[in-house]
């Protein structure tokens, strides 16, 4: 994995006499370090360590990138841009300083010259040694900092709003701090940087470079698989030509946002797409796993991408599109309340059998709208017995597309359904009747607003139905779980009264064994003050503008089903009889 590990001093990093490139790719994330990290780097290098010798600043990680060994030896950076570029930019900061210098002594003229040296190649002066990435002006800032501080050569113009970015404020940071100081300090702060240490570590591909992130601590944010998917993919449509490097970019990022902003999604949308069209001889490739998993994402698309880049991407394209009508269902969807539904119970594993039903089946919309209902069936019973396993899920629907790939001239729903309901693969109506029968609340509170919100859902009239899933601007439901029975630690006194005939040990007894039942949890208003109010209180709450809040909300879990609505008192023997009803409702509603 690792070619080679060295820990070098600053000053042959950036040796002057060394026609080494360190390459950003192009399109990974611009410098993004802030005004804390700038501070610390600082201080790391000009601390209170007075023995002249300068610290240890981390590592970063290169692979090697040289293809002509005519050429100069490149080496890109897969992690440490942050640190380097830092780096950099107070080397930069400080031959100005030392240029000011130099008008009145000519000993700091070598000392420039070296420096500059530093930054820039020695037999190719307009070259720098570090190149950038290309986002958001991100090496154009750097050469226009470089050509400030009279390094490189200027040329007229520069980069528009270049004060506002990060490059150029960490430069005049620099730069500010600097000018505070003694001409000595500052040659005394530059013999630091040059021997200060870091760990160059270069290994042989991309690939063994996101294993090591997982091992190594670094200051800076490590790239994502994502970023290093992203980097190679378009690194390889540039050089094969067959797209411009703009437009493979701007589709890349189109995909991104089909996906939300979500790393962890975007993620799991590539190890979906691999293993959903595995069975495919295009997509299939060589791994000991069998299936994407995070470890061996990145080779298995290395292995894409040098496959055909042009067409991963167009069918990365395509797929997203699906994907993220998944993600964030379109209302004007007919299939908008089957996908919200799944949405809500996190049906999210499944999604890698829709992206291949939708693609493969795209015609049979009622095979694909049954399948979704009894997939929000399926993952009520799952998510709240915990059977099948969270890690066996993706082998399921893996097994399932191979199944369905069996009978794909004769697919129909029954084998889908058949497929899945095998006991090796669903939780029986026992093991759900006996979730169902206990701490429901706290063994998934997810799965026990779910099934309160469909047992309410099923019973809507044209003339009450009303949005269970709606959040305010805070992003709170509108419409909460409530505990009939208080769950807080102290039971205020009037259901100590009601609930255990004032024995305050007693309620608590009572209250550890059946506070989290499903009898005793319902859907009224959001009210943070409603919890530990007396019965009748709760009853009847409303909010400032005069609506019911309380079990008066005229929801059928309230009013009709066990008519907390009209009672005037409630105890464990309502809440043991409306358990039992919520729990047939449930197994007849989720059968």
């Amino acid at each position: 994995m690792i070619q080679s590990a060295k820990d070098i001093p600053l000053h042959e990093l950036f040796s002057t006499e060394s026609n080494i490139k360190y390459l950003i790719p192009k399109y990974q994330r611009e410098f993004s370090w802030g005004k804390e990290n700038w501070e610390d780097i600082f201080n790391d290098i000009y601390g209170e360590n007075d023995s002249g010798e300068g610290p240890f600043l981390g590592s970063i990680i290169c692979v090697s990138k040289t293809t002509d060994t005519l050429l100069s030896p490149i080496l890109e950076i897969i992690d440490g841009q942050q640190r380097l570029t830092t780096i950099s930019l107070l080397f930069a900061a400080i031959y100005s300083r030392l240029m000011i210098e130099s008008k009145m002594d000519d000993e700091f003229k070598s000392e420039l010259i070296n420096l500059k040296y530093r930054l820039v190649q020695k037999k190719r002066p307009k070259e720098t040694k570090l190149e950038l990435s290309y986002q958001s002006n991100n090496f154009e800032d750097y050469k226009e900092i470089l050509e400030e501080s009279q390094i490189l050569e200027s040329k007229e113009g520069k980069p528009k709003n270049l004060g506002n970015r990060r490059l150029y404020r960490a430069f005049s940071f620099f730069s500010t701090k600097l000018e505070d100081m003694k001409i000595e300090d500052v040659k005394k702060l530059l013999d630091k940087i040059n021997s200060s240490h870091i760990i160059k570590i270069e290994v042989n591909n991309n690939s063994d470079a996101f294993i090591l992130f997982e091992s190594i601590n670094n200051r800076g944010v490590p790239l994502s698989a994502i970023d290093l998917i992203k980097n190679s993919l378009l690194a390889t449509l540039e050089k094969n030509g067959s797209k411009t490097v703009d437009d493979a970019f701007d589709e890349w990022s189109t995909i991104l946002e089909n996906l939300t902003d979500d790393p962890k999604i975007q993620e799991r949308f590539l190890r979906h797409y691999y293993n959903a069209f595995k069975h495919n001889d295009g997509i299939k490739v060589k791994i000991k796993e069998g299936k994407a998993t995070k470890s061996n994402l990145i080779n298995i698309y290395e292995q894409l991408i040098k496959r055909d880049a042009s067409v991963l991407l167009k069918d990365l394209y395509n797929k997203s599109v699906t994907y993220g009508g998944f993600i964030n269902p379109d209302t004007d969807d007919k299939l908008y309340k089957e996908l919200n539904d799944l949405l809500h119970i996190s049906g999210a594993p499944a999604y890698i059998f829709l992206t291949y039903l939708v693609t493969e089946f795209k015609d049979k919309r009622e095979l694909i709208k049954e399948t979704i209902s009894f997939l929000s069936k399926y993952f009520v019973r799952r998510n709240l017995t915990d059977y099948p396993a969270t890690r066996n899920l993706d082998n399921i629907f893996i097994g399932l597309i191979e199944e369905c790939e069996k009978n794909k001239k004769n697919i129909k729903f029954e084998i889908i359904k058949n497929f899945l309901i095998n006991p090796e693969r669903y939780a029986s109506n026992e093991i759900f009747r006996e979730k169902l029968e206990s701490d429901i609340y706290d063994i998934n509170t997810e799965a026990a607003r779910y099934i309160l919100c469909k047992i309410e859902e099923k019973n809507f009239t044209k003339d009450d139905e009303r949005d269970l899933w709606k959040k305010d601007e805070k992003g709170k439901y509108i419409f909460t779980i409530e505990h009939i029975f208080p769950e807080g630690e102290r039971i205020p006194s009037d259901w100590i009264k009601m609930i255990a005939n004032g024995d305050k040990e007693e309620a608590k007894r009572l209250q550890e064994r059946y506070v989290h039942k499903l009898g005793n949890l319902t859907l009224t208003g959001y009210n943070s003050n409603l919890s530990n109010l007396s019965f009748d209180k709760k009853r009847d709450r409303k909010d400032k503008s005069g609506k019911a809040i309380g079990y008066k909300n005229k929801l059928y879990l309230n009013n009709e089903i066990y008519s907390l609505s009209k009672k005037d008192k409630w105890t464990i023997e309502d809440i043991e009889k409306r358990t039992q009803i919520l729990i047939d409702e449930s197994l007849k509603l989720f059968n």
